[in-house]
């Protein structure tokens, strides 16, 4: 009995942190240089400043606060955040301006240290707690969110959290940014790796909105300085603003600080209109199938029939864009089935779609055990999402993108990995709903190039002690080869797969041992635009002072 019990609790355990990793995951990015903001901050609604270039309501002191290894807030600097790595830095320079970080990149390029950028915690990879990093530049004390009347433009500072900036927009002027679904990400990352979540459908991914970025960037001769691009199509600076709209952190410089106004506002549309408003309420929900009524025929057809909602449902417009939603595939130990999400309507609307998606995901197989749904305010729902807790598990995540439901052969994959029984491994496939007004925009205008998927696909491992990394890492990496065994091993672009996606770093697909597509890793995150992001690294990172092991290199 007392073996049983401790399997519930590990069960049970497993579910909590699950949700929440899977929360985290919906807007975990590479930072900018390259993790993102977990700790909580209260924002500024306004600027009063008349340069944008200096616009931030309170001063800093000259200097940065620097936190050396003997110092006690280092250990909690230094393992913030989800992943398995921890980093041994030097010193942590907590940067409170634009002018700290200048100065902290230029102290670290005359000593010849290497840098890391963390603008708050999450990264499935080790490019900010890589052993080499020697400077870690900390972006979670400048997280001011603000109007830019200069700019005529919402201005974000790379260290606020989706959830500072989600209140600050909202409260402030009843508009917001369609950023990830865990409000403890930090803008830092999230951005320029195409961040999404629940309004990505009806609003597009939240660098669609990115009019300009400031980065701190090093020159051919060592010189380091502050630059500001914008995407007004005269900008001599244009390209580094492009790179940020999707190529990922870590590569180009330290973003401090993003503006944003939608495409076609201009300078006569009022501060109320220079971003999407989302809807008053949002209908959150969650449907949990019991492991128990479903098998392998049951499965395969809840399978398919998500992923042809998915597919008939994902046009830019479409009354259904208002839901997104994620189907977690998990493993029967776990007890883990469900679909949640939010749906962006009005209450009457929005519970009409909820009726109708389930009805059309559960058509001719088993019905959910449990449905439980609630109206909420936006801003109450947009808050909700959580991923506390989740870096004191090990993490690893795959991902991604889907322009038609999974094959038979995939599905049938899916259910023989999530149903062994040789194995204490726990793990999950996510297929979360993606297109929309995401597949409004060209390839080419951001550098997201995915823009006619229907499905997001994110796998995950997660364990609590390093002596299980080996079992774990192997039954993913595995899984996952398998999934796309008739093209290498990793999600090449073609009739079914388009690539995978950068703020889910993974470094197998930069292998030869887990990736023999003969796809490279650039082509597999950017497609068509991996040529132009080398152009922009040439460029404004000559010297290859920001990098990682996805860092996007120089031509």
């Amino acid at each position: 009995m007392r073996e049983e019990n401790r399997k519930h609790d590990r069960g049970s355990d497993r579910r909590g942190v699950l949700s929440a990793a899977l929360l985290a995951g919906a807007g975990a990015a590479l930072p900018t240089g390259p993790a993102h903001a977990t700790t909580a901050h209260a924002t500024t609604a306004h600027a009063t400043t008349a340069h944008a270039e200096s616009v931030r309501p309170n001063r800093s002191p000259a200097a940065a606060v620097r936190v050396a290894r003997d110092d006690p807030r280092y250990d909690h600097l230094v393992s913030r955040g989800a992943n398995r790595f921890r980093g041994t830095p030097d010193e942590v320079r907590l940067v409170e301006s634009t002018a700290q970080t200048v100065d902290a990149v230029r102290d670290a390029v005359r000593a010849g240290r290497r840098i890391a950028v963390r603008s708050g915690g999450h990264c499935f990879e080790d490019f900010v707690d890589h052993p080499g990093v020697r400077t870690l530049i900390d972006m979670s004390r400048m997280r001011a969110v603000f109007y830019d009347p200069v700019r005529h433009a919402f201005a974000v500072e790379a260290g606020a959290t989706l959830g500072e900036v989600y209140r600050a927009l909202y409260l402030g002027w009843g508009v917001t940014v369609p950023g990830g679904y865990c409000p403890g990400v930090g803008a830092g990352g999230h951005v320029p790796g195409g961040g999404y979540g629940p309004l990505c459908r009806l609003f597009g991914l939240v660098s669609d909105h990115l009019y300009a970025v400031e980065t701190v960037v090093v020159d051919r001769s060592g010189r380091t300085r502050s630059v500001i691009a914008t995407r007004e199509r005269t900008d001599p600076n244009r390209e580094l603003w492009w790179a940020h709209t999707g190529g990922g952190g870590g590569s180009f410089g330290v973003a401090t600080r993003y503006w944003f106004r939608s495409p076609g506002t201009t300078r006569a549309t009022p501060p109320e209109k220079l971003l999407p408003a989302p809807s008053a309420t949002a209908l959150t929900f969650t449907a949990r199938w019991d492991w128990k009524s479903v098998d392998r025929a049951a499965f395969t057809r809840l399978v398919d029939n998500f992923g042809r909602w998915a597919e008939r449902h994902s046009s830019p417009g479409a009354e259904e864009c208002a839901i997104y939603d994620e189907f977690i595939l998990g493993q029967p130990a776990a007890d883990n089935l469900q679909l949640f999400g939010q749906i962006a309507a009005a209450p009457a609307a929005a519970e009409r779609l909820l009726r109708e998606h389930i009805g059309a995901v559960s058509e001719g197989t088993v019905r959910p055990a449990s449905l439980s749904s609630r109206t909420l305010p936006w801003l109450t729902a947009a808050l909700r999402g959580s991923g506390e807790g989740v870096g004191d598990w090990r993490v690893k995540i795959k991902s991604g993108y889907a322009r038609r439901r999974l094959t038979e052969r995939q599905t049938a994959t899916v259910h023989r990995w999530l149903t062994r029984t040789d194995t204490d491994v726990f793990g999950s496939l996510s297929l979360n709903t993606y297109g929309g007004q995401v597949n409004a925009v060209a390839s080419g205008a951001t550098a997201a190039a995915q823009r006619d998927s229907v499905l997001k696909l994110s796998y995950l491992a997660i364990w609590k002690e390093a002596a299980q990394d080996a079992a774990h890492l192997a039954w993913l990496r595995e899984f996952y080869r398998e999934m796309y065994a008739e093209t290498g091993g990793v999600p090449v672009p073609g009739e079914v797969d388009d690539g995978a996606f950068i703020n889910y770093p993974d470094v197998d697909l930069a292998d030869p041992r887990w990736n023999t597509s003969g796809t490279d890793w650039q082509t597999l995150y950017f497609k068509g635009n991996a040529a132009r992001l080398r152009a922009v690294k040439a460029r404004w990172d000559p010297r290859g002072i920001f990098r990682h092991a996805l860092a996007v290199p120089a031509d």
